[in-house]
């Protein structure tokens, strides 16, 4: 089935992303599949949801878990075949679900084998595919630049004397985007996705495509500025100001060669930037004018503080002032970060209200496999740690994995009903197992009923999804705005444990989204205590 022709779907859609290795294991092995995705897509109907993003399923050695791509145009055996692809966004435009997948551009893994031949002379047709430099007379590394990783980013090769340039993993080489026939290899690749039916991509580490061509040092970063948002507190990654390692302007003209590609296929991009000190400003650059990518998320919904109602004001603030047409997609959980629920310490009063904060800022949303059940961080012991990033920092930052176990269908057997193997890649712990999918349905105090009853409110207000935002503004815990678009709507959301008076614009208002736990509105105002919210459309 061929989904409806319309270039703009994805403006305000609730995009649902699937780790794949924790979603469905259809054959027993442990590991999640294509096909157990399959399976499983009627959840994310249900669910209410727009699209899917996928992370990567591409022939892969498996130690970035997917995001060392060592094929671009394959499906790894582990999560089946190209014809298991095919199926599974055959049955998504059946449920009228769009499918984005992963890309992941700024590198690649050390066994693709485009990096077999750029390692091999300095002199082969691609010698220049990556990002090779000399070192210093004293034999160290070329720049200061740090791998998000841990360490430096750069690694010595004796094949050819120099080093190569890895922001993340040593075996995850970056590659030369200055090179042209580099970016014709990326977008042929995009294209073969495209032609098997995918309606847009998730764009990995957006801005980490270009490096500085003259190789030049960054700047440290003054102690009080720094933050971990892009990297754990830990790495001293956070010490440096990244000016010269990534977010190059360069890339503002790959990205418009990137559009160009989408525009025929109606199909559009999320990128995501990797940037704490200037994730907005960028995001905006990437975003605006309608030439380059329709999407970008920045971090500022996904740091490891609770986000206060002047986080939310700042950061709409800033827009406004970057690039008013800007449009970003929002999240609070990826499989990069620890849950939300934990992060923040969330109440489930609280949790309700963020869900529903998020299905009325202006933007697209996306949410994260398992958040619709509630699901806490899972404690994983360092001995069935899989992710090298929890295992180079531990105890200190223990990684991403308590984010990536296995998804929760039911309580039966100990693995959620996510295998029927005896062991899944990951462990499935005790207090995931009470908030199953077949626990939660039908209960209508459960977390996955009030997800489903925001994405469907939000599907019947599409002022929500496409329409204006104004007038935000907070007090103390308090935060308000307008959504304005073929009807009004005013929003308010107590984001802390005191009660907060609000005074509701001129005019008549009618309180809504009850059903959600809105409070009524009382003539031309309203009192909110903690966790509470108000909904009310203009009559």
């Amino acid at each position: 089935m061929t989904l409806e022709k319309n270039p703009d779907w994805w403006r305000g859609a609730v995009i649902y992303q699937i780790y794949p290795r924790s979603f469905q294991d259809s054959n027993g092995d442990g590991i999640g599949d294509l096909a157990g995705i399959t399976e499983r897509l009627d959840h994310i109907a249900a669910l209410g949801a727009d699209a899917i993003w996928i992370s990567p399923f591409f022939t892969s050695p498996m130690k970035d878990f997917g995001y060392d791509v060592s094929d671009y145009c394959d499906v790894d055996p582990m999560f089946g075949t190209l014809a298991d692809f095919d199926a599974l966004v055959s049955r998504a435009h059946d449920l009228k679900i769009r499918v984005m997948i992963d890309l992941v551009l700024s590198h690649t893994s050390d066994q693709h084998p485009w990096f077999g031949e750029s390692r091999a002379s300095r002199t082969n047709p691609k010698s220049d595919w990556y990002v090779w430099a000399d070192p210093k007379p004293d034999g160290t590394a070329p720049t200061n630049w740090l791998s998000i990783f841990g360490g430096s980013a750069w690694q010595w090769d004796a094949r050819r004397e120099q080093y190569y340039l890895h922001n993340f993993l040593t075996s995850q080489p970056d590659l030369n985007f200055h090179n042209p026939d580099v970016q014709v290899a990326l977008l042929d690749a995009a294209r073969f996705w495209l032609e098997r039916g995918v309606d847009g991509f998730r764009l990995d580490t957006i801005n980490f495509y270009f490096h500085d061509q003259h190789l030049r040092d960054n700047p440290p970063l003054p102690a009080a500025e720094r933050n971990d948002r892009t990297a754990p507190k830990v790495n001293p990654y956070n010490h440096q100001m990244h000016l010269f390692d990534k977010s190059r302007p360069e890339n503002l003209e790959f990205l418009k060669k990137f559009r160009a590609v989408l525009v025929p296929y109606g199909a559009a991009a999320v990128g995501e930037v990797g940037d704490s000190e200037r994730g907005l400003q960028i995001m905006a650059q990437y975003t605006s004018g309608g030439d380059k990518v329709q999407m970008c998320y920045p971090f500022e919904l996904l740091q490891p503080a609770r986000v206060t109602a002047q986080d939310i004001e700042a950061t709409f603030a800033q827009l406004a002032a970057e690039a008013p047409d800007a449009w970003p997609c929002w999240s609070y959980s990826n499989h990069d970060t620890v849950r939300h629920i934990t992060r923040w310490n969330l109440s489930d009063a609280a949790a309700k209200t963020y869900t529903v904060l998020l299905a009325c800022l202006r933007g697209s949303i996306c949410l994260y496999q398992g958040e619709e059940l509630g699901l806490p961080e899972a404690e994983v012991a360092f001995e069935d740690l899989q992710d090298p990033y929890g295992i180079e920092f531990w105890p200190e930052f223990k990684g991403r994995d308590g984010a990536r176990t296995p998804m929760i269908w039911e309580g039966g057997n100990g693995l959620g009903g996510f295998t029927s193997g005896t062991k899944s890649w990951l462990p499935v712990t005790a207090p995931h197992l009470a908030r199953s999918v077949r626990a939660q349905a039908g209960d209508p105090a459960s977390m996955l009923e009030h997800y489903r009853a925001v994405l469907a409110f939000r599907r019947a207000h599409p002022v929500l999804a496409t329409g204006t935002q104004r007038d935000l503004r907070t007090s103390g815990s308090a935060l308000q705005f307008l959504r304005e678009g073929d009807e009004g709507l005013f929003c308010a959301f107590n984001l802390g444990d005191e009660d907060h008076a609000i005074s509701l614009p001129e005019g008549s208002w009618q309180a809504i989204g009850t059903g959600l736990g809105g409070q009524q509105v009382t003539q031309h105002s309203v009192t909110l205590g903690p966790w509470q919210f108000c909904l009310a459309r203009r009559v």
